[in-house]
């Protein structure tokens, strides 16, 4: 018998992981960078991460597309991506090709940097 994971209609907890960062675009690549380096846990719903400003947590801000699409899944680009929504998990999260970028949370820099692997 397996373990548990997302979707499974048994009632469950939600972890939130507060984590402060200086702007919403910060904070959306910190998140999405999060879900990839967790996405080998079955728990983890990546098509659910958000971001919200810390004095207004009620208004979140999705990470990723998770539009569900006609028989095969859900979007796996990120939010406000440009053309078709594309199925499969978020973007990078099990990718071994392609690059990523990396966003410096403080200062807003981003660069493309080879993935890993």
């Amino acid at each position: 018998m397996g373990s548990l994971g997302r979707g499974d209609a048994v009632p469950g907890h939600v972890i939130h992981l507060p984590v402060a960062v200086h702007t919403l675009h910060g904070a959306t690549e910190l998140a999405a960078r999060l879900a990839e380096s967790l996405a080998f846990m079955p728990e983890l719903d990546a098509g659910e991460v958000t971001v919200s400003a810390e004095d207004a947590q009620h208004e979140r801000h999705r990470v990723f597309c998770d539009r569900l699409l006609f028989g095969s899944g859900r979007c796996g680009e990120r939010e406000g991506h440009r053309g078709g929504c594309v199925a499969g998990p978020p973007s990078g999260i099990g990718s071994t090709t392609g690059h990523r970028t990396l966003i410096d949370a403080t200062s807003g820099w981003a660069g493309a940097v080879p993935p890993t692997g």
